[in-house]
């Protein structure tokens, strides 16, 4: 099954094109803005590079949030708008969850939420031992100690120093996004869904009137 992996919810954006559990394309680029214009040419990019057309496509997998809301929006409506055009089914996949799959055993994937707080799913053998949730770093913390209980771990995510007193030998990996070649794969063993950004709080932006974007 040809399916396209796309990341746009962190400071990255990532495509790749799997067959399989081969890769046959993958480009990423760090940035903490422009999403919105590099996605496209990045996807035909790829897709020329794996030498496809894009009626080969079986799937598409792209991350749904927690993240920036611009930037999640973004890979959101880009998956949903080629998927309604190709025909092809769309798969959600977390950020949280496909931060987790660079690593094995026990991982916690935290991203840095601001205001004193994580986004934070922890994982065992790519079991997740609790739901995606936004917390105050202690929380966190204590969140982690009760999971972990002493067992070797590695943390993931641009969270993972806001944690790393209560897991001083933990293992810690920084990427600035999500790979879309593990998004990609994760797509290809579940079945589509609908593609809903996953928001685990308000937006820190308000409109006039003081109301939150939708």
């Amino acid at each position: 099954m040809i399916v396209l992996g796309l990341d746009t919810c962190l400071n990255a954006c990532s495509v790749a094109v799997l067959d399989g559990e081969r890769v046959l394309a993958h480009r990423a680029e760090a940035m903490a803005r422009g999403h919105q214009e590099r996605l496209a040419p990045m996807v035909q990019a790829a897709m020329a590079d794996a030498g496809l057309a894009f009626d080969r496509l079986a799937r598409i997998g792209a991350t749904v949030g927690p993240g920036s809301f611009t930037g999640l929006r973004v890979g959101v409506a880009f998956a949903k708008g080629l998927g309604s055009a190709l025909g092809v089914p769309a798969a959600p996949v977390g950020v949280l969850e496909a931060l987790a799959a660079e690593a094995e055993g026990l991982v916690a994937a935290a991203v840095d939420a601001r205001r004193d707080q994580v986004y934070l799913q922890v994982f065992d053998g790519g079991h997740a031992l609790m739901a995606p949730d936004v917390l105050p770093i202690s929380t966190a913390a204590a969140r982690l100690v009760e999971l972990a209980q002493g067992r070797p771990l590695t943390l993931v995510g641009s969270g993972a120093a806001l944690l790393s007193d209560v897991a001083p030998h933990a293992r810690r990996l920084a990427p600035e996004g999500c790979d879309a070649r593990k998004v990609a794969a994760l797509a290809a063993a579940r079945a589509p869904g609908p593609l809903k950004p996953l928001y685990l709080r308000a937006p820190d932006a308000k409109l006039p009137g003081g109301r939150t974007p939708e």
